[in-house]
């Protein structure tokens, strides 16, 4: 498989997997939870609060790693693994981009000043179960 196929199958996961689970760094030890995730190219995005303890981590240590993919079958499922730098991003425009009211859950608007984007830059992208008997990884 080519790179500019790895790369679209990667931007396809992308496209239909919001849902996925980002690992941070918290002395010395990887922390997990579910986030939903956006995308613009290959540099992702999720929104938070700025009093969490992921946005602290992150401050501390910029090192995530993320999953997306699966359709819940668990077997065969073409998935990625994203390693990147993750930053706090408090750009109006962004959020004014990402904003649903699905975050209303959480938070009291766009303008909420505890509403924060988190912008990862991949370091590293490999795509599983695409068709390929072992990992590929895309070239950044």
């Amino acid at each position: 498989m080519n790179q500019q196929d790895i790369k679209q199958k990667v931007l396809d996961v992308l496209d239909h997997h919001k849902v996925g689970s980002l690992a941070t760094v918290e002395k010395g030890k990887p922390h997990s939870r579910y986030m939903t995730f956006f995308h613009d190219g290959l540099t992702i995005y999720t929104p938070t609060s700025r009093d969490t303890h992921k946005a602290e981590e992150i401050e501390n240590n910029p090192n995530v790693h993320i999953l997306l993919g699966y359709d819940c079958e668990g077997f065969g499922d073409a998935y990625v693994e994203v390693e990147g730098k993750a930053k706090i991003n408090n750009s109006a425009e962004l959020k004014d981009k990402i904003w649903s009211s699905k975050l209303e859950r959480w938070f009291d608007g766009k303008d909420d000043p505890n509403l924060v984007i988190l912008e990862i830059e991949p370091e590293d992208i490999r795509l599983m179960n695409a068709g390929e008997k072992t990992p590929v990884s895309l070239e950044l």
